[in-house]
């Protein structure tokens, strides 16, 4: 309940460091990556505010160096899974009395401890167990995971807006949490979000069961760690690992499943929905089911983009992170009055990344996540070489010896419908159709109904006519839209993330728009002179 108005002020963006040569948070985070290298952390289940080592452990291995053990996790299944839902419904009075100020309290300590004495351990773990570079671990596990708290904060604060009153009556309306628990599952690729989707509904009240990717292992336990530190009281959140069937099975079991907060592949998410819908009678309340899932991201150049941005544009877009972000640059329409010029630029960038371990701070890129991963990607690579509607145009760094290194690759389609140029493949691989320049609508109709994701997408042009006519056009086609710039980055407070169509129910993380499907909200009215007398003036006879 928001039940005191509290003076907040406004958020800002917490700044990106540069980890420039000399500065202090180069060193900082090198002397955190040496520490972190030696501990390889036992990984406990927390439950009730207690560490369990139940079930078989496993690996979390650095996908850069695969031999590399950083940490072991054990396997919750369906019997931890239960005593964790057990231990939030426990929780579940207290932690709903408290005050939202207090609960906000922890969230904003936590984002404070994250901006200071924690940022370089969050930012280590997450590179030695998922393969970051130091940039791009900053600007997740540091500074959009600091902005998720202390945003969640603010705009949680302004959820309740009170409705009209009356000289005869006083009218209030309180948010609720749901009445039940909310099952997180989060992804292996951004720390942030991983932190983001159990606190968030935690900050409104809610319980959590949070079942973080084995993957993401090692930094998901420093995170539950820095919420603990924050002051989270036992039994808010609870944390359990291992594989993600037997623990979504017993928590759809539950009829105390209010909700699921819920970043992967759009198949999950659609077994879970499934899931939900095959017992929706035995529930005590309708779940709440807010996912964000896959993307097929598109840039559209028109014949008026300048050269230069559109190729960094693709080249950062598409091979950052190995390509294994949602909103990762995979399939380009050009121009072909500019693509001979275009796919020399390309090439040239592409021939200077360079990659290998993230602890080599001149590495551009990392591994992908685990053999599993290479080994469909790797699929993908032989597939195109041997396609005559293909053209691999780059593909150089492959290699499994020592890491899951997946090359920087670009290829040309020479069919706008090829599967390439639907199916997500989260890995580095960028699909480029050569259009016609006469055929800019034809094109943009292309653009989208090829793929069944509207997740991200840009547009680059210098025609503010066509721009304004693509993004007509393309109404529907991304969630988030960017223009001149990569379809990849959003940030926390300036553009809310998320997508439609098979990439997710477009709820808005980072925004107020999330926040309120963690809520139940309850009007309350209170007359202050009730009628004493049944009848109504319309019933008398004068």
């Amino acid at each position: 309940m928001l039940d005191t108005p509290i003076a907040l002020p406004v958020p800002i963006n917490e700044p990106i460091l540069s980890y420039a040569p000399g500065s202090p948070e180069r060193a900082a985070l090198k002397e955190s990556l040496a520490k972190l290298s030696n501990e390889c952390p036992d990984v406990p289940h927390v439950i009730a505010g207690k560490a369990s080592h139940e079930g078989a452990s496993f690996d979390v291995t650095s996908p850069h160096a695969h031999a590399r053990v950083v940490a072991r996790a054990h396997e919750a299944g369906a019997e931890v899974t239960k005593r964790a839902i057990a231990a939030a419904m426990t929780a579940a009075p207290a932690w709903a009395r408290t005050p939202f100020a207090e609960r906000a309290r922890v969230f904003s300590r936590a984002a404070e401890l994250l901006a200071g004495p924690w940022r370089q351990v969050i930012n280590g773990a997450t590179m030695l167990g998922q393969s970051k570079t130091a940039f791009q671990a900053e600007i997740d596990s540091a500074c959009e995971l600091i902005d998720f708290l202390r945003f969640n904060v603010h705009f949680g604060s302004k959820l309740a807006e009170q409705p009209i009153s009356t000289p005869a009556s006083q009218h209030s309306l309180e948010l609720r949490p749901l009445e039940g628990f909310v099952l997180a599952v989060t992804p292996f690729n951004f720390t942030a979000i991983a932190g983001n989707l159990p606190s968030a509904p935690a900050m409104l009240g809610n319980v959590v069961v949070w079942k973080p990717a084995e993957n993401q292992s090692l930094a998901a336990y420093h995170t539950m760690r820095l919420f603990e530190a924050a002051g989270l009281p036992p039994g808010v959140i609870n944390v359990v690992y291992g594989n993600g069937a037997p623990v979504a099975d017993a928590c759809l079991a539950s009829p105390d499943l209010a909700g699921i907060h819920f970043t992967g592949s759009t198949r999950v998410f659609q077994a879970l929905w499934r899931g939900v819908g095959e017992r929706i009678a035995s529930y005590k309340t309708y779940p709440r089911l807010v996912g964000e899932t896959g993307g097929k991201d598109f840039v559209f150049a028109h014949p008026s983009a300048e050269l230069e941005p559109l190729a960094v544009a693709l080249v950062r877009g598409a091979y950052e992170f190995q390509g294994q972000k949602c909103s990762a640059a995979s399939r380009a329409y050009v121009p072909q009055s500019m693509w001979p010029k275009l796919k020399e630029r390309l090439l040239a960038h592409i021939a200077e990344i360079k990659m290998g371990d993230v602890a080599d701070f001149s590495n551009f890129m990392g591994a992908v996540i685990n053999e599993r991963a290479y080994t469909r990607l790797s699929g993908w690579r032989d597939r195109l070489k041997k396609d005559a509607s293909c053209t691999v145009l780059a593909d150089a760094g492959w290699s499994r010896e020592v890491g899951w290194f997946c090359g920087p690759t670009l290829v040309q389609v020479s069919d706008p419908k090829h599967d390439v140029m639907q199916e997500e493949l989260f890995g580095p691989v960028l699909s480029v159709f050569v259009y016609d320049d006469a055929k800019v609508d034809e094109t943009l109709a292309l653009v989208d109904s090829t793929s069944p994701y509207a997740l991200t997408g840009a547009i680059f042009s210098q025609d503010r006519a066509a721009l304004a006519h693509a993004l007509a056009v393309l109404r529907q086609s991304a969630g988030n839209v960017y223009v001149n710039d990569k379809p990849t980055g959003a940030v926390v407070g300036q553009q809310p993330f998320g997508g439609a169509r098979a990439s997710g129910t477009n709820d808005k993380a980072g925004s107020a728009f999330n926040l309120l499907r963690w809520v139940s909200p309850r009007t309350l009215k209170e007359t202050f002179a009730p009628p004493t007398s049944v009848g109504y003036p319309f019933m008398r006879e004068r």
